[in-house]
This record gives structure tokens, C-alpha cells and sequence, in this order.
């Protein structure tokens, strides 16, 4: 009888590669689950601990506590919109740099960062736009003193005490939205390219 030998069945260099990329593919996805998650907590959840806490530090009633919030509240879209847009950058580029020599600080601030211009631009359009239009955050954080409000606080008291000054609150409605409307269409292209750029790759 002659005897036949099983064929060899390891996985060619082709295959090897392919499941490295899967590999660093579902990594890189584990990773943004928690900036995901931080993007679907309402920020009405946040304002009583987020109150306490400035309360605690004597930030209340000052514009610090309303910058802080803003801050927090656009970092996780600030980082999911540059984390797929920088890792949507082509690496030879990256990796020529760094053979001429290009410290890691370097490579950021003269490559990455010139070329993260749209993403940065999107996420700079979007935030102005929701802190333009606050009004939740300014009320709780700075109250009603005068000395501190906002725009937004200020458009409410228009109204007038009793509801019936509509015509005022629409008119002043009206004029602010000039400002974030030239915002956004001198930004419009980068707004579109920013937050479109890593979701073709």
C-alpha cells in the first residue's frame, strides 16, 4: 500500500498579514467603544454631580465652570472626529519623516498637525455651533446675575416677564444667528471633509 502524506496546511505570508490587519483593525475599534460611550451620555445627567463639584470649588456663577463643561462635554467628539481622521493618513509619510530624522514632536506639529486642518476645522465648526446655542449649560453654571450672562440668557429675558414680548425674542433670535451662519459657511468644505474623511477608508 502506498502511503500519501498530509499536505501542509500553515498559513502562507498573504494569510498571515491579512489576519494581522484584522487583529489591529478590531483593536483599534475596541478602543474608541469607550470615547463612543462618552459621546451617548446625555449632558443632562452630568449637571447635578458636575454642579456639586464646582459648587465645592467656588466656580459657580464664574465663566470657568461654563468653559470647563464645554470642555469636558466636545472632547469625546473631538477625539473620535481627529482619531479617524489622523489614523486615515497615509504611514509612508509619517514613516519617511521619521527616517529624515523627524523627532515624534516634530512629525506632530510640522506633519500631522498642517494635515489635520479639516478634521480640526469640522470639530471647531461643531463646537462653536453647540456653545453659540447653549443654554442649558450657561443657566445652570452661571444662574441669572446679570453681570454673567450670556447671549442666549439675555435672548430669554427678552420675552418679558409674562410671555408676551414674542416678537422681541424672534427678531433677536434672528440677528444672532448671523454669526454662527458666516461661521459655517466660510467653514463649510472643511466641515464636510472633516467628518467624512475616516468613515471611507
Amino acid at each position: 500500500m502506498s502511503s500519501f502524506s498530509a499536505p501542509d496546511l500553515q498559513p502562507g505570508p498573504r494569510s498571515r498579514t491579512r489576519g494581522t490587519t484584522l487583529k489591529s483593525k478590531r483593536k483599534k475599534a475596541s478602543g474608541q467603544k469607550p470615547i463612543i460611550a462618552l459621546m451617548v451620555v446625555p449632558v443632562q445627567a452630568t449637571l447635578i454631580p458636575l454642579l456639586r463639584l464646582f459648587s465645592d470649588m467656588g466656580l459657580n456663577g464664574t465663566f470657568y465652570a461654563v468653559w470647563i463643561a464645554h470642555a469636558g462635554f466636545g472632547m469625546p467628539l473631538a477625539i473620535y472626529v481627529l482619531h479617524n481622521y489622523i489614523s486615515s493618513l497615509p504611514s509612508q509619510i509619517i514613516d519617511s519623516a521619521r527616517i529624515d530624522g523627524a523627532s515624534d514632536y516634530k512629525i506632530f506639529w510640522k506633519l500631522v498637525l498642517p494635515l489635520s486642518i479639516p478634521a480640526v476645522a469640522a470639530f471647531a465648526t461643531f463646537q462653536f455651533l453647540w456653545v453659540w446655542n447653549d443654554f442649558l449649560v450657561a443657566l445652570v453654571f452661571l444662574g441669572g446675575s446679570p453681570d454673567v450672562q450670556v447671549l442666549t440668557l439675555n435672548l430669554q429675558s427678552l420675552i418679558g416677564s409674562r410671555g408676551e414680548a414674542w416678537y422681541l425674542l424672534t427678531a433677536g433670535a434672528f440677528v444672532t444667528m448671523i454669526v454662527p451662519m458666516t461661521v459655517f459657511l466660510l467653514l463649510q468644505r472643511f466641515f464636510v471633509r472633516g467628518l467624512t474623511a475616516g468613515a471611507l477608508k
